[in-house]
């Protein structure tokens, strides 16, 4: 149930932007019919919309998921994270740079959860103003989670025959614990901070 409103919605709102830069790559030519590139931008846009909105499974991952049982699931699923990470073998230095990466994201995600719980006990409203934010949060950290689990399975895995299919396991979990997954540091300070703005307005 807590994965629902997040696969939902940062799934759907990571493939609009992917489906963006597809568009950015062709260029021009991106923009007309003959690449195709441009049918994933009109195909993917309602993803957002049907099924309930970014906005309202967020509002759901609040209210409902931690809400219900005052973050206690959330709280397990970040131990959890915590745990696992913590056991990964650390011994190679890329393997290091994706469990560092990651560990700190999953503090920082323990820490926006602390205070969105905090926010919700004095009031939804000013929980709710950050959800959309603190949803894609946890969207980015457990990819994080999910790409350093394999990249561990790749470290061990790569000297055998299908060296170069498990390189690119490693290289790929690299890439996102660098240039995607420092995006969730901006967004627990948003979670953390940016309430004020929203419901102060």
């Amino acid at each position: 149930d807590l994965l629902i409103p997040i696969v939902k919605g940062w799934c759907t709102e990571l493939a609009n932007e992917l489906a963006g830069t597809g568009v950015q790559i062709h260029g021009g030519m991106g923009f007309i019919e003959e690449t195709g590139a441009a049918q994933y931008v009109r195909d993917l846009r309602i993803t957002t919309i049907y099924e309930g909105t970014t906005g309202i499974q967020a509002n759901d991952l609040i209210g409902r998921k931690l809400g219900r049982d005052r973050g206690a699931v959330m709280g397990a699923l970040i131990l959890e994270m915590h745990t696992e990470l913590d056991a990964l073998e650390g011994s190679d230095a890329v393997m290091r740079i994706i469990k560092h990466s990651t560990i700190e994201a999953v503090d920082r995600l323990r820490e926006a959860t602390d205070a969105i719980l905090e926010a919700f006990s004095a009031g939804q409203e000013r929980a709710l103003a950050v959800a959309v934010p603190y949803l894609n949060l946890c969207g980015f950290v457990i990819g994080g989670w999910l790409l350093a689990k394999s990249a561990a399975i790749a470290v061990g895995r790569r000297a055998g025959a299908e060296r170069e299919f498990y390189e690119a396991k490693l290289a790929t979990a690299r890439f996102y614990a660098q240039q995607v997954l420092p995006r969730a540091l901006a967004l627990a300070r948003i979670v953390q901070s940016g309430a004020p703005s929203v419901t102060e307005s």
